[in-house]
């Protein structure tokens, strides 16, 4: 169970907080979605949980234990928004290697491609050669070798069309059987229906909702 307790977080840089007083609970495999405008606070919200940032104040618990970045980075896995931009290997293999000790076991690499439903990809093929829906799926399989308790995803179906976008859904519901995720999107419309809790966040103020007052709103311009 992940607890956060009034996380703040204001940069000396910035007029105002960008997260003001963050509350909730996220339990075991379960799907939290955080709906919000460009500049919300959703995205800074999830480098906090990845140990990429540090609040100003508040606390963070993993089952009743505080913990400090350090361990949020064991912790969680991010995929950021457009992950395939980041892609630095030359290979899927090279790519799930990445950040890897030389002894990862080839059944860890294989495991984590049937998880997100790239098993039958070759692992000479390059990454910057596969479509939409394949890169989303490869960089989530990059955070799974890390073995992590808690998928982070920022904007995980942005860009992609509707078929992708429902693809990668139904594999995020499947995800949800074994790993605890948090997504964050501009828009709930294709992820609401598999969210066991919803929120919105504006201004850094985090509000709990109910996932049907989140069907058919308008969408926010994308971060």
């Amino acid at each position: 169970m992940l607890h956060l307790r009034d996380i703040s977080y204001h940069p000396t840089a910035s007029a105002l907080p960008i997260l003001k007083q963050i509350s909730f609970d996220l339990g075991p495999k379960q799907l939290g979605l955080i709906v919000g405008p460009s500049g919300s606070g959703k995205s800074t919200l999830l480098e906090i949980l990845a140990g990429l940032a540090t609040p100003t104040s508040g606390k963070l618990f993993w089952r009743e234990q505080s913990l400090l970045p350090e361990a949020l980075q064991q912790l969680g896995g991010l995929v950021f928004q457009f992950p395939e931009r980041h892609f630095c290997g030359h290979t899927v293999f090279e790519e799930l290697r990445l950040g890897h000790p030389p002894e990862l076991s080839s059944d860890r690499v294989q495991e984590a491609l049937a998880a997100v439903g790239l098993d039958h990809l070759s692992l000479q093929a390059s990454p910057q050669q596969l479509s939409g829906g394949q890169q989303r799926r490869l960089a989530l399989a990059v955070q799974l070798i890390r073995q992590p308790y808690l998928l982070l995803l920022d904007e995980p179906t942005a860009g992609l069309d509707w078929s992708m976008r429902q693809q990668l859904v139904s594999l995020l519901a499947e995800l949800k059987k074994e790993w605890s995720l948090l997504i964050v999107s501009h828009d709930a419309e294709d992820l609401v229906d598999i969210a066991d809790h919803c929120w919105t966040i504006n201004h850094g103020q985090l509000s709990s909702v109910q996932p049907a007052s989140l069907r058919h709103r308008q969408p926010q311009p994308a971060a």
